[in-house]
């Protein structure tokens, strides 16, 4: 089994930053698709941005890309979500994602492992 937790969430001006963080626990030999997708109060949940532990080579929604960048660690197995130049839109309920295999998929059905979110609020 995989457990996936994420941290650095909060409350942020917009224009300002934030770095959330997901720490994968458990058999995660073999995880490769890492993902982040966030929720709005009254949406669904969409996605945000990919990236493949073995490619390396990320992928962005459009409504983030410029201002967001994953990456990925290895000591312990985790990533990351830059997001700067924050805005109010992006406030929403963030979640890890991961699986085996595959690719950075923007799909949320491709992801069999979930975190159970980081609330990042932006003000004005």
């Amino acid at each position: 089994q995989v457990q996936l937790v994420e941290s650095g969430g909060g409350l942020v001006q917009a224009g300002g930053s934030l770095r959330l963080s997901c720490s994968a626990s458990g058999r995660t030999f073999g995880l490769d698709a890492m993902g982040w997708f966030r929720q709005a109060p009254g949406k669904e949940r969409e996605f945000v941005a990919a990236i493949s532990w073995t490619v390396g080579i990320p992928v962005y929604a459009d409504s983030v890309k410029g201002r967001f960048a994953i990456s990925r660690s290895s000591a312990p197995k985790s990533w990351y979500l830059q997001m700067n130049s924050l805005k109010l839109e992006d406030t929403a309920l963030y979640y890890c994602a991961s699986d085996l295999g595959g690719s950075a998929s923007r799909d949320e059905t491709r992801y069999r492992y979930w975190g159970q979110g980081t609330q990042v609020t932006v003000s004005s």
